[in-house]
């Protein structure tokens, strides 16, 4: 069904994200920007439930002229503890904050759907709800908001995240998207002593190295190259003084991978990895290993109708497969655990710079065009009227 969003809304939208995008929270503590959603739809009929302060989530449902189905669309609304460096002209006045991660963007849009859909509220049987989520790079508020019941009655979600790459192009796939993200953190246990004199102490800083080395190693021989495992080695700390052995060196890695087999076999074999090696230097290995976020899986079903659904919108050329997951993680994994769903990616590379050496979304000078607001704002409109849409 044709959806698209008039130029005045398309004004509010980049409005909207541009004052999000200026003003950064990070966590789930998010009161400006919570405040900002809710005056957004506050002239909508809407049933709004607010989080508390220290959760700023938002759950609003739009309940259709008619009984039927709930389809969920999401959006996540932190920034990142990042200092950026765009120097755009709406850049954040907030020192060490920043919307790195085109939440500003999400945020935007979905307050657009809602109120695209509740334009169309007499076309619906059934109910949509849009979820706004905080905290998704402190830990993820989705799986807060599921235990809470969000997804109840829920027969489909969606969400869409913006990436570097032609501007206006949608792109998912069947079955993983994303990666699942684990964290793993080894303290190495000897004994102290001088500089000079090591032979009189238990050096844990040999035995740390020879573990990093091992596990970048160890992830390579260990998985095969079709369902991959990403291992970097990200912290390393010792002592504070130069001249001074230290009594344990501690070592932490973040960990992707593609499949709940995969994660098993590092949670079992990690640990004995790290504690031989310390064993041989005379040391020992204390291990903790955490899954962060589950691999985010696609329904095929529901990412091959989401393609259909785009490309009809928009055009075939801008609704195109993905050629291979993305080994970055998602909150909105928990989601799709739950309910079938899609997960799709939209290009906002600005016009004038290449999509393939953009800067990473993360990065403290990634840009992301927001002109794509107003069809992003209509994909999501778009996809829940697919379920809920009665003539």
């Amino acid at each position: 069904m044709p959806v698209s969003a008039p130029a005045a809304l398309h004004s509010e939208l980049v409005a909207l994200r541009r004052t999000l995008h200026a003003h950064p929270e990070a966590g789930f503590a998010l009161p400006r920007t919570q405040r900002s959603v809710l005056t957004a739809m506050a002239p909508l009929d809407l049933e709004v439930t607010p989080g508390p302060h220290d959760f700023a989530s938002i759950v609003a449902v739009l309940h259709g002229a008619r009984p039927g189905p709930s389809v969920l669309l999401r959006a996540d609304m932190d920034a990142l503890r990042v200092t950026e460096e765009t120097g755009l002209p709406f850049a954040s006045q907030t020192p060490g904050l920043m919307h790195a991660c085109g939440h500003d963007l999400h945020t935007a849009a979905l307050v657009g759907t809602a109120k695209l859909l509740s334009a169309r509220r007499d076309e619906i049987a059934g109910s949509v709800v849009f979820m706004f989520e905080p905290g998704e790079e402190a830990g993820g508020g989705a799986q807060r908001l599921i235990d809470e019941g969000i997804l109840s009655g829920v027969e489909a979600a969606y969400g869409i995240h913006v990436l570097p790459g032609p501007a206006g192009v949608f792109t998912t796939r069947a079955g993983s998207v994303m990666a699942g993200a684990s964290s793993l953190t080894v303290r190495v246990l000897g004994r102290s002593g001088h500089g000079s004199r090591p032979h009189q102490a238990v050096d844990p800083v040999p035995a740390a190295a020879q573990i990093i080395s091992a596990l970048h190693t160890y992830v390579t021989r260990r998985f095969p190259v079709f369902d991959p495992v990403v291992l970097s080695v990200t912290k390393m700390q010792a002592s504070d003084i130069i001249n001074a052995i230290p009594d344990e060196a501690t070592l932490a890695a973040t960990i992707r991978a593609l499949s709940a087999e995969s994660v098993d076999i590092l949670a079992r074999e990690l640990p004995s990895l790290a504690d031989g090696i310390a064993s041989a230097f005379g040391c020992r290995a204390e291990t903790e290993f955490r899954s962060v976020y589950p691999v985010t899986a696609n329904d095929p079903e529901t990412a091959a109708h989401a393609l259909t659904v785009l490309g009809d919108l928009f055009g075939p050329e801008r609704a195109v497969p993905l050629e291979h997951p993305i080994m970055a993680s998602e909150s909105f994994s928990a989601v799709l655990k739950e309910v079938p769903g899609a997960f799709v990616f939209l290009g906002t590379t600005p016009e004038g710079i290449d999509p393939d050496t953009a800067e990473m979304n993360h990065s403290p000078r990634a840009v992301f065009d927001d002109s794509v607001l107003s069809d992003q704002a209509a994909a999501l409109a778009a996809l829940a009227l697919s379920h809920v849409s009665r003539p």
